[in-house]
């Protein structure tokens, strides 16, 4: 089966590969991908591109706020 996977969006953008279910909830590659792992848990793969995307978007959205706090911690920071 045709998969989407976003666990790596970020860094890597969003795989596609094909792979086979060993569960309800995991896959395991079956065709040659870039990715640390062969298995993946419900939530970091997708069976629609459609889907991948908007977890691939919320999860940008949340490394943006991260960062911003960040930033701000880093600015009200004195040095005496």
């Amino acid at each position: 089966m045709k998969v989407w996977i976003s666990k790596y969006a970020l860094t890597q953008g969003i795989i596609e590969t094909e792979a086979k279910k060993t569960s309800s909830d995991s896959i395991s590659i079956t065709k040659d991908c870039k990715t640390p792992t062969n298995w993946f848990y419900k939530g970091d793969w997708h069976e629609t591109k459609e889907a991948a995307i908007a977890k691939a978007e919320e999860m940008r959205q949340k490394k943006i706020t991260s960062l911003k706090k960040q930033i701000e911690k880093l600015e009200g920071m004195k040095f005496d």
